[in-house]
C-alpha cells in the first residue's frame, strides 16, 4: 500500500529591498546601459577632466601666439584672444640656439629610439626562449637593475672614463629599459609555441623566426615601447646637465629649462623683439619654446594610442 504525503509549501516572504528592474536580463550587470542621470553625471565628470587638461594647453598656446603687450595686459598667461602674431615662433626658429637644440633633440630621439627598440626586441626574444643560454641568470640581472642602481657619481665616473663627456653618445647609449624588456618578453612568451615549432620544422632559424613571425605578430607592443623610449629621450634633460658642457650641444629640454625656468637668455638665441616694433618678448617667447617642446609628442601619440591596451596590458599580464 502506497501512502502519498502532500507537502504544503509556504509562500516565500518577499525581501524588503526593492531591486531595480533590468532592461535587458540577458546582459551582464556591468554591460547595462546607464540611466539618463548616470549618463549625465558621466558627461559632467568627463567634461571637467577634459577641460582641466585642455585649458592649460590652451593658455600656453594662446600666450605663445600673443604679443608682449597682450601678455602684460593679461598679467601673465593670456586666456582671451587679442593681438595674435607668429613672431615668437619666427624668432625661435630663425637659426639660433633653439633651432639647433631642436635638431639635436630630434637626432638623439630618432637614433636612441631605434637603438633602444632593436636592443629591447633582441633581449626580450632571447629571454623568452626557455632553453636559451643563461636564460634565468640574465633575467635575474635585468630584474636587479629595476630596483638597484649604481648612483649618479659612479655613473658619471664611468661615462668620463669612456670619454663620453660632451658627447651625444652619453645621452643615447643608456638605451635599454628593463621594464620595457620584460613587457616585450611577456608578449613574446604569449605567442603560440606551435607556430614557432612549425617554423623550426620548416628549417627556419631564430633570426628568421624573429623577423618573419615574432616581430610582425608583436607590432602593438613594439609600437608602445618605442613610444616610451621616444618620450624618454625627448623629455630627458638631467643627463645633458651632467654630461654636456657645451651650450651648442644642448638638447631642447635643457634650453627650455634654462630659458623658461631660470630666465637665462642664452647666447645665440636671438634678442627679444622690441615691444614697439611688434611684438614679442618675455612670456610669449617662453611659451613658444614650451609648445615646440611638447608638439612632437602630441603629434605622435594619437597614432600609437590604439596599441596601448593590447600592447601594455596584454604584455604585462600574459606569460
Amino acid at each position: 500500500m502506497i501512502t502519498v504525503t502532500s507537502v504544503i509549501t509556504e509562500p516565500a516572504i518577499a525581501s524588503p529591498a526593492i531591486k531595480r528592474k533590468r532592461r535587458n536580463p540577458n546582459r551582464p550587470t556591468w554591460e547595462e546601459q546607464p540611466t539618463g542621470w548616470g549618463a549625465a553625471m558621466k558627461f559632467v565628470v568627463l567634461s571637467v577632466v577634459v577641460l582641466s587638461v585642455l585649458f592649460p594647453l590652451y593658455t600656453v598656446v594662446l600666450t605663445s601666439l600673443s604679443t608682449h603687450a597682450a601678455s602684460v595686459r593679461a598679467g601673465g598667461l593670456v586666456t582671451v584672444p587679442g593681438d595674435l602674431t607668429l613672431n615668437a615662433y619666427k624668432e625661435i626658429l630663425s637659426g639660433g640656439i633653439v633651432t639647433r637644440a631642436t635638431l639635436v633633440s630630434v637626432g638623439i630621439t630618432v637614433v636612441g629610439t631605434a637603438l633602444s627598440t632593436v636592443l629591447t626586441v633582441l633581449a626580450a626574444y632571447g629571454l623568452s626562449r626557455p632553453n636559451s643560454f643563461g636564460h634565468r641568470k640574465i633575467l635575474f640581472v635585468f630584474l636587479i637593475t629595476m630596483f638597484f642602481g649604481a648612483g649618479m657619481i659612479p655613473t658619471y665616473l664611468l661615462v668620463s672614463a669612456l670619454g663620453l663627456i660632451n658627447s651625444y653618445w652619453a645621452l643615447i647609449l643608456p638605451a635599454v629599459s628593463a621594464f620595457n624588456v620584460l613587457i616585450v618578453r611577456n608578449f613574446f612568451m604569449a605567442i603560440e609555441p606551435a607556430i614557432l615549432d612549425a617554423a623550426r620544422i620548416d628549417g627556419a632559424g631564430d633570426w628568421r623566426i624573429l623577423g618573419k613571425i615574432v616581430v610582425p605578430m608583436s607590432r602593438a607592443v613594439i609600437a608602445v615601447v618605442s613610444l616610451f623610449s621616444a618620450v624618454g629621450y625627448w623629455n630627458a634633460f638631467f643627463n645633458a646637465v651632467l654630461y654636456i658642457n657645451d651650450n651648442a650641444k644642448w638638447p631642447l629640454q635643457l634650453v627650455l629649462r634654462s630659458y623658461v625656468l631660470q630666465g637665462v637668455t642664452l647666447p645665440g638665441s636671438g634678442g627679444p623683439v622690441g615691444v614697439n616694433t611688434g611684438a614679442v618678448s618675455g612670456l610669449p617667447l617662453q611659451m613658444a619654446i614650451m609648445v615646440l617642446a611638447i608638439l612632437p609628442i602630441l603629434m605622435v601619440y594619437p597614432f600609437v594610442q590604439k596599441h596601448f591596451t593590447k600592447g601594455v596590458i596584454f604584455g604585462a599580464i600574459k606569460g
